[in-house]
This record gives C-alpha cells, structure tokens and sequence, in this order.
C-alpha cells in the first residue's frame, strides 16, 4: 500500500498541492488525471522519492518494490537493451553485478564462498535464473525483436527506446508500477498488448495518460488532480467523466425532485456496473461500482473549452476527389495510387505504418506540398479548414492573441471588432489578460487552442486534422472528440487517440506503398477484420 499523508508542494506563491491525504491499494489501477500543469507528473515524482514535498510523508509498506516509466531516452545509451530491462529490478541486477565480480576473483576465499551462497539464496529467490529469459520474453512481447537484444541502447531506433524503458519499468512484477504517459510512441497493437497485461495485473498501478481508450481499458479508479488538492473515485475514465456531467446536470436541475434525481445516478451506476469488461480489472471495477455510494459523486471543476465548427453552407456532391496520388521521400516510397472520392456524410480516419505518409497527403491536399504524381481537386462549395500536427510555422512573430488572431479573419466578416474576437478566444479559455499574452511564449497546448480559434472563424464544412489531441488536456479533448461527432460538415483525420478514432469515423483509408484500403465501418471493427489484416500484409510486403 502506498500512503500519503499531508502533502504540500509549491514553487513559490504556485501551491501545486495542499494537504493531500490518500490510500493507494493493492488490487487497483489509479488513472491519475487533470488538466496540463495541474502537477499529475509531478505527483508521479514525489511517490517515487525524485521531488521531495515542502510537507507530508509518503509511506510504502516495507518490503515493496516500486517500478518506474523512465523518461530519459538516453540515459542507458551505453548498456544493452537485455541489460536495461534487467536494471528495472535494481536488488536484482545489484546481486547480479556482486556475484559475477566474486566469480571472476583468482583467489576465492572461505568469506567469498560464503557470501557467493548467500547471494545465490538471493537470486534464486528473485528469479535470477530465468531474468535474461523472462527480459527477452517481455521484450518480444513489446516489438523489440531478439535481433536487438545485445545492441547497446544508443543504436537502436528510437521508437523502440520508448519500449524497452516500457519492459524495465514491467519486469520483475513491481509490488507498485508507476507509468507516465506509457502509451506515447506505440503502435496499436502493443498499446492492446499493454492494456490486456495491466487488465491482469494485481498489484498497484498509477497511470498519467492522455488516452481515453487506455485509461477506460485498464483503471478501476481515478485520481483527479483539481486546484491544489487529489480526490479518488470509483469507475475508469468515461465513468468519471459522465458521473461528474450527470451530477452537474442535476444540480444544476431546480425543477427534478430528489428523489428522481437519485434514481436517475442510481440507474447510471447500475448501467456502467454492469458494462464493466477486461478479465480483472471488470471484477474489480464491478464490485468497486456496486459499494459506491450515490454521494460519492460531484460535479466536475473542470473547465471544457467550447469548439464548435458551425458551416457557413453546407457542402455540395463535390468534395474531394483524388486519383493516383503518390508521395516519396529520400526514396521511401510513402504512398502510390491513392484514389477515392470524399462524400456526403463521410468522416474518414486516415492510417498508414508511416506516419510521414498520412502528413504528407494532408500537406499535399492543402497545397503545401507537392505530389509525386496523381492529382486531387476540392468542390467548389467546399470551405476546408486545417490542423497540422506542426504548427510553428504560425507562432514566429511576437503578436498578441488579438493581434495573432485578426490575421485569420475571413473576408467574409465585416464586423471582427475585439469583442468578436475575445469571443472566440473566450471559447478557448483564453479570458481577460490571457488575450495580451505574445504567441510565441505559448505551451504546445496553448498554441493548438489557437489554431482552435482560428479554425473557427473560418466557418469551414470540410475539417482536416493530423493528430489532434497532440498537447491537449483531456478536457479538451474530450470537448474536441464530442463537436468532431456531432459536426454535420466532412471530416478527415489521424489521431493516436483510439477513441477519437472510434467515435467520429465512419470510413476507414490507409495509405500503403502499393495502393489503399477503403473500409465503410468503424474504427474497431477495421482493426479486427481478418481481410484487412491479409490485405494489409500483402500491401506492406
């Protein structure tokens, strides 16, 4: 168990938190949530011993073991990638390191042979004779094939640096894992590999993600960091989230008498009880659901920004129509002999193995870029308006956000005075004195709610978006995912988020070097389909 008793930290007059009390149990996986900067990593840090609180204890039962995600890409550059998983179990690889020296010794003494036993108790114990066997296992089973297994850190690729840290922080079963943002850099199916091995995990498990579909998979609880303090709740991610909307909605109902409004959270816990799924982690958030007490449920603090595309017109029969479109670079054939045609309804989830590819076709599609044949050609009723997933390029000069934002406003607007402006920066959460801020001290997430706002104005009927939720909080992703559903216009895009995915396609196309797939179906059910998965094999080989 890990026990946290009256933690304080601040940095300055900032107070991250104040008098933080909880209980972290065995048994249960804790996604830690909150908006960016509200101090989840930070968190994360002071569990671990990194930062130490201004106040306030951290205790751990004595006698476990506590793993975690490293962040630093490089700082194993000079071990093997097997040696690097072994090192996420330090009393482990410390035995290893002390047995091997007293092995190597030319004069083995009476007190070396005694202490080589002692050590060989030790390891055994531990696993030790199986821990190169079991590293390589967890290795392959995260994509890091065998053929990587001796080469030192710094020369494998770095999307695979990101999964080796991964197996270090899994390996040795870790009384308490702590994981920040794990799912950054994989693919989708070692995400699903991680999701079924913490479904099954049964000790304790702190999680800070971004991604819905991950928290919802693996959490039985949600720790959500909000002004200065952390409150524990029953139920995943999406449970949270509309427990805490249901809440705020019969608040907020004058007229609906008590006790309807009982039976109405009454019934939404019985329904997500009920729904629960993923072998443990259903079990336990099943029961977890079943002891929870209509009280335990508030209304969230949170703030969700307003994105809201409204169509100036709506879109005609022509949309887009792309035929032979092809794309290299440096001689790596991206895509070839991309044809469709964009219709009526269509909300179109682009994929592909190479992510340069699905960049590069937006690029091409909004003439920045150029193709290496094949052609494209928009309606004339289309109004397109674009989210690159690179957005420097808008952010050099030293406006202000009024400044910043008037240079976007179409010609169509005669009246863009400030008070039309702050109104769609206001839809951003940029209020009062924020409008005066200079665009180029922006976070990541700042600068995307810009390109929000600029997106806006435009009134656009088709939207193209490369990965969308890059930078935001999941306030605003979750505001993002749910206009991105109910927009009656086109929409194109790509998206690491799987329910983003999910939830707004209704076409699937991936880009391949031989050619696409067009799918009429959902996102998960591409993903399962066996003719795909022959499809996509013959089109990559």
């Amino acid at each position: 168990m890990i026990s946290v008793r009256d933690i304080k930290l601040a940095y300055g007059k900032r107070v991250l938190f104040e008098e933080v009390n909880l209980n972290f149990t065995k048994g249960n996986c804790y996604g830690v949530i909150g908006a960016n900067g509200a101090g989840k990593s930070t968190f994360l840090k002071i569990l671990s011993g990194e930062i130490e609180p201004n106040k306030g204890v951290v205790d751990i039962t004595p006698g476990e073991r506590m793993a975690v995600l490293k962040q630093n890409h490089f700082q194993f550059d000079e071990q093997t990638v097997l040696n690097t998983v072994l090192m996420g179990h330090t009393k482990l690889w410390q035995i290893m390191q002390e047995r091997e020296k007293i092995y190597a010794l030319a004069d083995f003494t009476e007190e070396d042979g005694m202490r080589a036993a002692e050590l060989e108790g030790d390891f055994g114990e531990m696993g030790g004779y199986t821990a190169d066997s079991d590293a390589a296992t967890l290795l392959s089973e995260l994509g890091v094939t065998e053929v990587y297994h001796s080469s030192l850190m710094k020369e494998i690729p770095a999307n695979l640096k990101v999964r080796v840290l991964l197996a270090q922080a899994l390996f040795g079963n870790p009384d308490i894992l702590l994981l920040d943002e794990p799912t950054n850099g994989l693919d989708i199916e070692t995400i699903s590999w991680l999701e079924n091995f913490l479904a099954d995990y049964e000790n304790i498990v702190l999680v800070v993600s971004h991604d819905r579909h991950f928290l919802d998979a693996v959490c039985t609880h949600v720790a959500d960091v909000d002004r200065a303090k952390i409150k524990i709740f029953t139920g995943n991610y999406t449970f949270w989230y509309e427990s805490s909307q249901l809440m705020a909605r019969q608040v907020n109902d004058k007229n609906k008498k008590v006790e309807d409004k009982r039976q109405a959270l009454i019934d939404f816990i019985a329904r997500f009880s009920a729904n629960a799924s993923k072998s443990r982690q259903a079990t336990a958030r099943k029961k977890a659901l079943e002891k929870l007490t209509i009280e335990e449920i508030e209304p969230s603090n949170r703030k969700y920004p307003g994105i809201i595309f409204q169509q100036l017109r709506e879109v005609g029969n022509q949309i887009l129509n792309v035929e032979k479109l092809a794309a290299s670079v440096d001689g790596r054939v991206l895509f070839n002999n991309v044809s469709f045609t964009a219709n009526k309804g269509d909300k179109i989830a682009l994929l592909s193995r190479d992510p340069l590819a699905i960049t590069t076709f937006f690029n091409i599609v909004n003439n920045e870029a150029v193709a290496a044949s094949g052609k494209f050609e928009w309606g004339t009723t289309v109004t397109k308006a674009y989210l690159p997933q690179e957005n420097s390029e808008f952010f050099k000069g030293g406006l202000n956000l009024m400044e910043w934002l008037r240079q976007y406003v179409p010609a169509h607007v005669t009246d863009a005075d400030e008070p039309f402006l702050r109104g769609f920066l206001g839809k951003m959460l940029f209020s009062g004195d924020d409008i005066m801020k200079l665009t180029n001290v922006l976070s990541g997430g700042e600068k995307v709610r810009c390109m929000l706002s600029r997106m806006m104005l435009q009134n656009p009927n088709v939207v193209l978006l490369d990965q969308p939720t890059n930078h935001l909080d999941l306030e605003s992703i979750q505001s993002f995912n749910e206009q991105c559903s109910e927009f009656k216009g086109i929409v194109l895009l790509t998206s690491h988020d799987h329910t983003f995915m999910q939830t707004v396609a209704n076409r699937i196309i991936e880009l391949t070097p031989k050619g696409i797939i067009d799918r009429l179906c959902t996102f998960d059910e591409y993903l399962t389909d066996e003719r795909v998965k022959a499809l996509k094999e013959e089109l990559y080989a």
